[in-house]
């Protein structure tokens, strides 16, 4: 069992484990355009994600070289038998890869093609993928044996703030050349636009038609209510003859007493004075 280790120590380790696995698969798998990887830990066993654009060419020929990547990260690393597996995924859209377009013009200027010339062609390549902005930047001694610098751009990209954390992929390599190094940047804006992102750019306004008003040639009366509901007509009771009851037609007149009308006879008289 292995020694308890701090916090602080597991992040640093980590981060030195991710850097160094990166710097290994970028050099070993340059020419299979290699794309990044991702790491995915369990209590049993550690996952290895090969992003790339060639994945037959990781597997190799009945998976001998993806077992021969296996064995060698197994043995730098020191992790126990079977308890690592290496999986490639291929990238959907390499055009949206700042990793992939970055080596492809590695590649290119590597071959002899001219620097406008290859700049250009990953900059189209990538604004047909769907991007909403790319940037390349290429530096060092280009073509006099004073160096300089030399800026690409199409479209629209974000330089700063977190937006430029969230939504740009940026890539840089290095190229070897007979007159010195040359330096590649690539910046690429992967969203085709903001309702696509899960969070818009800050600066994103959305624009809605205002309703189209009805026109009414002739008066109309509105019924105001719930939309479900339709109007349903009353049901008309029928007229029917009136049946005094039988209590009402047992009841007799009613007969004034004797000394009532007596006492109302002598109120009724007028006074003598």
């Amino acid at each position: 069992m292995a020694p308890p280790i701090s916090k602080k120590r597991k992040f640093v380790a980590d981060g030195v484990f991710r850097a160094e696995l990166g710097e290994f698969f970028t050099r070993e798998l340059a020419e299979e355009g290699y794309s990044g990887c991702e790491v995915r830990e369990t209590h049993s066993r550690t996952e290895i994600i090969i992003r790339a654009t060639h994945t037959q060419e990781i597997l190799g020929e009945r998976g001998r070289r993806i077992r021969e990547l296996t064995s060698l990260v197994q043995k730098r690393f020191k992790f126990p038998e079977d308890s690592l597996e290496l999986f490639a995924e291929k990238v959907q859209n390499r055009g949206l890869s700042a990793v992939a377009q970055c080596e492809s013009l590695r590649y290119k200027l590597l071959g002899g093609l001219a620097v406008r010339r290859a700049c250009y062609g990953v900059l189209r390549f990538v604004m047909e993928s769907g991007a909403r902005g790319c940037e390349i930047v290429i530096s060092g001694k280009l073509r006099a044996a004073r160096a300089k610098a030399m800026k690409f751009t199409d479209g629209f990209l974000v330089h700063s703030g977190q937006p430029a954390k969230d939504f740009v992929d940026c890539a840089v390599r290095h190229v070897l050349l007979r007159q010195g190094v040359l330096g590649l940047k690539v910046k690429i804006l992967n969203l085709e636009g903001p309702k696509d992102s899960r969070y818009p750019l800050p600066d994103y306004v959305e624009h809605r038609d205002p309703p189209i008003e009805k026109v009414y040639s002739e008066p109309f009366s509105e019924q105001r209510g719930p939309a479900n509901m339709d109007p349903v007509a009353a049901p008309v009771a029928e007229e029917q003859e009136y049946v005094e009851p039988q209590e009402y037609a047992d009841y007799q007149e009613y007969v004034e007493p004797q000394e009532y009308a007596d006492y109302r006879e002598h109120v009724d008289q007028p006074a003598d004075f």
